[in-house]
């Protein structure tokens, strides 16, 4: 198997992409630890998932982000996989609609979050050569037309550029930092914005491969990102969106 041996750390982990890339690790070897604030919705996908343990955590706290990793070298003595998935969307507005409250509360999760589980996990991916994969979205790679969700597109879009620091910063031990970028996916964070037909017609019609994502698309190119097939893939960007960013 792929992953054989390899303990992954998911964060985000409880539905949508997460859920997916802890199943399709899982699937090929490694012991996975997901995580998400949610903990019934955590538990509840700890049941789906053998070689699965839950460790419920808010990405906000970095005394909950130290326990995630504390708590997987006490199970498992190392970490060779961190999966920056978890995230927000948030309510959309124009810019000047924005509170300062809002904008941080965003830029705390999609962003910051992800610096507090690199840097918990980076002391033990550096005694293993492991790998880092940060989900970030089409958003980060370009601008769209009425697309009024700012602090969303800034933290994705830094997610991006942080991947290639990383990436060059951590080759020296041999870590792999790559980043995918979806497009619109069909999980419960996009929800609301396919509610009708027309909405979803909209949606559809962005992408020129003519359907909207699915989480196993997202998580089947994270496999790739993760496994001996990328050995000589870091600081790659990769658009898993439909053919959006040829648009």
């Amino acid at each position: 198997m792929k992953l054989a041996g390899k303990v992954a750390i998911v964060t985000g982990g409880s539905r949508g992409i997460g859920k997916s890339t802890a199943m399709i690790l899982a699937e090929h070897g490694a012991q996975v630890v997901i995580t998400s604030k949610n903990k019934i919705t955590l538990e509840d996908t700890a049941k789906e998932i053998k070689n699965v343990l839950a460790i419920p955590g808010d990405i906000r706290k970095e005394s909950d982000v130290i326990n995630v990793v504390k708590n997987t070298i006490e199970k498992f003595g190392r970490v060779d996989i961190l999966i920056n998935n978890a995230g927000v969307f948030p309510q959309v507005k124009l810019l000047h609609e924005i509170s300062e409250e809002e904008w941080n509360e965003v830029i705390d999760i999609n962003l910051t979050g992800q610096f507090r589980f690199t840097k918990a996990a980076l002391p033990h991916l550096m005694k293993s050569g492991g790998c880092i994969v940060n989900v970030s979205s089409d958003a980060g790679l370009k601008s769209f037309e009425n697309f009024q969700a700012d602090a969303y597109t800034a933290s994705k879009a830094a997610l991006v550029l942080l991947t290639k620091a990383w990436a060059v910063e951590y080759a020296k031990y041999k870590i792999r930092v790559n980043c995918v970028c979806p497009g619109i996916v069909e999980t419960d964070m996009t929800k609301p914005f396919l509610g009708s037909e027309a909405d979803r017609a909209m949606a559809v019609a962005e992408h020129p491969i003519g359907r909207i994502g699915t989480p196993e698309d997202v998580a089947k190119s994270i496999l790739y990102l993760v496994s001996d097939d990328s050995s000589w893939v870091s600081g790659a960007i990769l658009p898993i969106d439909g053919g959006i960013m040829t648009k």
